[in-house]
């Protein structure tokens, strides 16, 4: 999945598959994550907040089935 560079001193870069529902998240501290069933408008909710890793940390971390994939 392509990911786009975010500024965010808690997040690297984002990612997402419209098809598949998929939320890709690479972090700064290292690894990257997909969560699955992600709704579209959380996503372009992510990545029009002011604070990305406040918003990732409040509405999806712990909120969505998760796995490492790097």
């Amino acid at each position: 999945m392509e990911r786009t560079p975010v500024t965010s001193s808690y997040l690297e870069a984002i990612g997402y598959s419209y098809d598949a529902r998929v939320l890709e998240v690479e972090f700064r501290a290292g690894g990257v994550y997909q969560y699955d069933g992600v709704p579209e408008n959380r996503y372009e909710a992510l990545m029009r907040a002011r604070s990305k890793g406040r918003y990732f940390r409040a509405q999806i971390k712990d909120r969505f089935p998760t796995r490492k994939v790097g």
